[in-house]
């Protein structure tokens, strides 16, 4: 017996900019909301807003004052991964880690997000920049499972 496995990946352009986050949200829900369950969703658009956000507050942009984002969708009948990665140009030498956020803090919350929402995650640098990457991942449910057909 083979398992139908389906891929889909988009990859987007969005201004280093407080607007990028939101518009990498909006595309993100716009292209897989049909296609995965709606905790998966709202998990890796929280995920995606996280790592943008952090790429604009302490990173570099990429040339022409941009963030790379992408994403990827895999799938078969039992199991749901959406990928998503978060390309700009770095923070010099800083990589991105955890901060110690007191319950009176404003920011330093968003890494402990991403661990919490995310099977895996990591950075890769290269001569360019920087990507901040997340896997999520989800069994599906016998109600979503041919309602959400990635093919």
């Amino acid at each position: 017996m083979s398992t139908a496995i389906a891929e889909r990946s988009w990859r987007v352009v969005v201004p280093h900019h407080a607007r990028g986050a939101r518009l990498a949200r909006h595309r993100l829900a716009a292209e897989l909301g049909e296609a995965i369950s709606a905790s998966l969703l709202a998990d890796a658009i929280a995920v995606l807003a996280e790592l943008v956000g952090n790429a604009i507050r302490h990173a570099d942009p990429l040339p022409g004052d941009v963030v790379r984002v992408a994403w990827w969708l895999r799938g078969d009948e039992q199991h749901e991964t959406v990928t998503v990665q978060v390309t700009d140009g770095g923070a010099g030498d800083r990589t991105p880690v955890m901060r110690a956020a007191g319950a009176d803090a404003v920011d330093g919350r968003g890494l402990r997000i991403v661990v919490a929402l995310a099977d895996h995650w990591g950075v890769e640098r290269d001569g360019l920049g920087q990507t901040v990457w997340a896997q999520l991942h989800a069994e599906r449910s016998e109600d979503n499972a041919e309602s959400n057909c990635l093919a």
